[in-house]
């Protein structure tokens, strides 16, 4: 069933804004917008000359009519036109969740792109006192979180963001900056998921009237279909980019922003999410990076040397050695050191790229020119660490990153990789994870939309799988227990099965958008 979402805004007379941006958002994402009329406001390109407040007895009659008949995923508020108005707000997002999830998405409209205000005082202590703590996501600009918070200063956006969540809202996108960064448009995303800089270049035109509408409102139709915040807030920005390109002028002032269909797997719409606080000072380009193929995975240096015995052998080999318990420090390390130095021994005698996983402190003073790392690992690196990597990769040691989600692959794009795994394509038991299966849709889209070659883990238990991923267009797929005991006798069927795979290449369409790969329930 088509999802449900209501929008709960006022109406523009030049239809570049409020419930006609919301119309135009929902229908990309392909979901039914239910358009309820808080406020009417007389408006043109050019100037906003009147705002009425719709009686909240009508709002409430129209909240009414729709309950039982079109109950809602998702609530987005935009201009609610007066403190009586939000009141109604609160009392049915209460009333709705005494039946089910709900999520309400705030657009907090206090002032219109011409200068004219649309609040008061009171309006804006229902936001703090009633709203904020019901809220889902909220996503105000700048100059709106800190009239939320009565701030004087808009400069540390982080702040403001984490403020409005002390305030009760669980996830928080501040839009609209450039943080000193000249080019770029720059999101503050503040969610329990992720928090960081998304960052997209800046579409450059004077027609952008509707720009957070269509924002909040793509956000509140990524959440209707199952994303949670962070990864629905990275559709939100590619939907929001895409409309800022197909911007039209059609009076004498700025123009309407154009939510279309197509923006869900174009690349150049795929947002960097920054590691931590500090504003991205470029933009990362496509790069080649790795193609590995047929990617083993083995878990010590024997199976390293046994799988590089084979004839024909993999191009790519990972060394996953996991720490025992019980062992010491200085043992870990000394059997760790040892194994890595016998791996590369064996990996520079077949031709083959070795990767060390985790490890990489240690790997790279063993000598190793190919790391990996998981999301965790990467935001577990200190600044000194970063610069220790950079440092490594700028003498040519190339580096993989994990990724699950949305918003993880657009941190692992932020960091230019020479590798991307996409997981787990099917069902895994070698790890208890919270992700949904990314199947052969998101493996496609994953292929297709990263910045770097993209390898798929997870659950290839059989040739078949393996020829699959390859078909799928990814640049290598991940076997680790089908490599069985003696890999000199399954490698060859592997092998031939990815070779089989790379004829079928173009047969999976892209699709339009990905699926969700993280339940809205499920924490990570």
């Amino acid at each position: 069933m088509t999802p449900v979402i209501w929008s709960i805004a006022g109406t523009d007379s030049g239809g570049g804004a409020g419930l006609a941006a919301d119309q135009r958002a929902a229908d990309a994402f392909g979901v039914h917008l239910c358009p309820v009329v808080a406020a009417v406001t007389a408006q043109s390109t050019t100037a906003v000359t009147q705002v009425q407040a719709v009686a909240p007895e009508l709002l409430d009659a129209q909240l009414q009519a729709l309950a039982a008949d079109l109950p809602p995923r998702v609530i987005k508020t935009g201009l609610l036109g007066s403190a009586a108005n939000a009141r109604v707000v609160a009392r049915w997002v209460d009333r709705l969740r005494e039946r089910g999830p709900v999520q309400l998405v705030i657009d907090p409209v206090l002032r219109a792109s011409t200068g004219a205000a649309f609040t008061s005082d009171e309006l804006l202590q229902i936001y703090r006192d009633e709203l904020l703590p019901r809220a889902s996501m909220i996503t105000p600009n700048q100059r709106e979180a800190a009239a939320l918070l009565g701030a004087s200063a808009a400069n540390n956006v982080p702040g403001l963001a984490g403020a409005l969540q002390r305030l009760g809202a669980q996830a928080v996108v501040v839009t609209g900056g450039d943080a000193g960064t000249p080019g770029l448009s720059l999101d503050w995303l503040h969610t329990p998921h992720a928090q960081g800089w998304l960052s997209l270049p800046r579409v450059d035109t004077c027609n952008n009237h509707g720009t957070g509408c269509t924002f909040a409102s793509s956000l509140a139709t990524a959440l209707a279909l199952g994303f949670v915040a962070a990864d629905a807030a990275v559709l939100a920005k590619m939907a929001t980019t895409h409309a800022l390109r197909h911007a039209r002028a059609v009076g004498q002032g700025a123009g309407p922003v154009i939510a279309l269909p197509g923006f869900g797997n174009d690349p150049t719409l795929l947002p960097r999410l920054s590691l931590d606080d500090s504003a991205p000072a470029d933009w990362p380009e496509r790069l080649r990076g790795l193609e590995p193929g047929v990617y083993a995975i083995v878990d010590s240096a024997e199976r390293v040397e046994a799988v590089l015995r084979a004839q024909p052998t993999v191009p790519t080999i990972q060394l996953r050695m996991k720490r025992p318990a019980g062992v010491a420090d200085a043992t870990w390390t000394a059997q760790l050191s040892e194994a890595i130095q016998r791996s590369q021994r064996a990996a520079h005698a077949a031709s083959a790229t070795l990767v060390i996983n985790d490890h990489w402190q240690l790997a790279l003073q063993a000598g190793a020119r190919a790391l990996h790392l998981g999301q965790e690992d990467l935001l577990a690196l200190t600044p000194e660490d970063r610069a220790q990597l950079q440092a490594a990769r700028a003498q040519g040691v190339m580096l993989g990153l994990s990724s699950h989600s949305l918003w993880e692959l657009c941190r692992a794009a932020a960091l230019m990789p020479d590798l991307i795994a996409c997981g787990p394509v099917w069902p895994t038991t070698t790890k208890d994870m919270p992700w949904r299966p990314q199947g052969m849709d998101n493996l496609a889209w994953w292929a297709h939309m990263a910045p770097a070659p993209v390898v798929g883990i997870g659950g290839i238990l059989e040739p078949a799988q393996l020829q699959a991923v390859a078909a799928a267009g990814a640049a290598g797929g991940c076997v680790v227990r089908g490599l069985g005991d003696d890999p000199s006798t399954t490698l060859p069927v592997w092998l031939a099965a990815w070779q089989t795979g790379l004829t079928g290449r173009g047969r999976h369409a892209v699709p339009a958008l990905p699926h969700a790969s993280l339940s809205i329930e499920e924490p990570v």
